[in-house]
């Protein structure tokens, strides 16, 4: 009989084995949470800084959109077309800024007229939605110091109007550095296969942020001046201010229009002792934001963002409690930047996918894949 020591030898442990296999991944987890952890508060505490910055990256791609606009309807020299398009666009922040500014500090002198009118105002409402629901309102409202608000939006005006400069100092250099950029990221590179990506990341970045800036700045311009043709024509306080918050206010995904027709509409409530002038605010106004936020705007975007409706609340949620309202501002393009940079490394692309909308993503290789 023959004797085969493979048939009386014990068999291999394999729990070990799945032991050993199980270490790196709770390492990975650690470390993954612990990078996660240091730049959620790298972003909180250095806010100051990146913000600024954020805002000027935003405005130097929608200035190099209007320059290729001029250069396509106009023949005219590169440098003289980036002239105008930074004067178009720095002109048009700067008339921001001051109109919220100079019309803030005067709302806040004329407060106490809207609090002593508040109460009056009320009372039209009970006709509308009942005595349970104004007396709800009431209380919620009484609660909220609004000369506090008012005061905390005139400082975040002036705020602004002080980073003004600095915002248009970082749009000077990146103009300057515009044609040397993309061969510095080649240079950079040692490896050329890598340089060809990273460039291909870069330019998809680009042209991402000036379809989402440029399309909602111009549906975002078309609501604010119907908007601001309805406050005119009404007498609206302050009709510039509600405008312009009407602009940037539809830069924030979903809440944002809805706040842009609620607050013009409790003014017309306080200003007028009709209610014909609120109703019309919040029905019209209201009206012009549905049908631009839900036909116009996807229509002229497209597929060009393919971001899912959860991640623009869930970045709207993320970036709001980092930067506040600039944050809530900043949420979708700074969003949409991370998915592209994801989609273009291979370990984070399924998170590229899960953030997507119908899991198609950016591929340098093949322009599109799934």
């Amino acid at each position: 009989m023959s004797f085969n020591p493979e048939e009386n030898s014990d068999p291999v442990p394999t729990e070990p084995a799945r032991s050993v296999g199980l270490h790196p991944k709770l390492s990975m987890c650690r470390d993954v949470s612990i990078v996660i952890a240091v730049v959620v508060f790298g972003l909180y505490a250095g806010s100051g800084f990146l913000i600024p910055l954020v805002l000027a990256l935003l405005a130097y791609v929608l200035i190099i959109a209007v320059s290729d606009h001029i250069l396509h309807y106009l023949p005219l020299p590169v440098w003289f077309a980036n002239i105008l398009a930074v004067i178009v666009v720095l002109a048009g922040l700067f008339m921001i800024m001051y109109v919220l500014g100079s019309q803030a500090t005067q709302m806040v002198r004329n407060f106490s007229n809207y609090e002593n009118a508040f109460d009056n105002a009320l009372h039209k409402l009970v006709a509308l939605v009942g005595n349970d629901v104004t007396k709800y309102i009431h209380d919620s409202l009484v609660n909220i110091d609004m000369s506090f608000v008012a005061r905390s939006a005139v400082g975040g005006a002036t705020s602004f109007l002080s980073t003004f400069v600095l915002i248009s100092l970082y749009v000077g250099f990146l103009m300057a550095e515009r044609l040397m950029f993309r061969r510095k990221i080649l240079l950079a590179a040692n490896d050329k296969v890598f340089g060809q990506k990273l460039s291909a990341m870069m330019t998809a970045i680009t042209r991402s942020l000036q379809s989402y800036v440029g399309v909602k700045s111009l549906v975002s311009a078309m609501t604010a001046l119907i908007s601001y043709s309805v406050f005119r024509w009404l007498g609206l306080e302050y009709a510039e201010t509600w405008a312009v918050l009407t602009f940037g206010l539809n830069f924030i995904p979903n809440i944002g229009s809805i706040v842009a027709v609620v607050f013009p509409a409790l003014i017309a409530l306080v200003q007028f002792d009709s209610l014909t002038p609120f109703l019309i605010i919040l029905f019209f106004c209201g009206t012009v934001q549905f049908l631009m936020g839900n036909f116009l705007d996807p229509a002229l975007l497209g597929r060009s963002l393919n971001m899912s409706t959860f991640m623009v609340i869930i970045s709207l949620t993320f970036w709001s409690s980092i930067w506040g309202v600039v944050g809530a501002f900043l949420s979708v393009p700074v969003t949409v930047c991370l998915l592209i940079v994801f989609s273009h490394i291979k370990a984070l692309r399924p998170v590229a996918i899960l953030m997507s909308k119908d899991g198609t993503i950016f591929d340098s290789d093949t322009e599109r894949t799934s």
